[in-house]
């Protein structure tokens, strides 16, 4: 599987954007898939993660801002971000496996990542 992550930007507090990560390969609808996030000087820390039939998981840094869906008819996987902070800003990966780890970061595959910056 590869995946390419995309939508990334420059927004205000307070503001939105929407990532979107494509996947190549067969069988997108069996593979569990998540969104991360790393701050400079900080570890990766898992900030969203989604199984096959749509069921979800949040951390509690994001919950009631963020949300993940994917649309497997486009093998496409997407994080809505509302009401950004500036300790959101991060570099943001997808990850993919056929493990469901939630929101540990041992998947099995990962996008080259795209940058969020939260700043006035």
């Amino acid at each position: 599987v590869q995946l390419v992550e995309s939508g990334g930007g420059l927004v205000q507090p307070g503001g939105s954007l929407r990532l979107s990560c494509a996947a190549s390969g067969d069988t997108y609808n069996t593979y569990y898939m998540a969104w991360f996030r790393q701050a400079p000087g900080k570890e990766r820390e898992g900030v969203a993660a989604i199984d096959g039939d749509g069921s979800t998981v949040y951390a509690d840094f994001v919950k009631g801002r963020f949300t993940i869906s994917r649309d497997n008819a486009v093998n496409t996987l997407y994080l809505q971000m509302n009401t950004l902070k500036p300790e959101d800003t991060a570099m943001y990966y997808c990850a993919a496996d056929r493990i469901g780890w939630r929101l540990l970061a041992q998947y099995n595959y990962w996008g080259q990542g795209t940058q969020v910056t939260v700043s006035s």
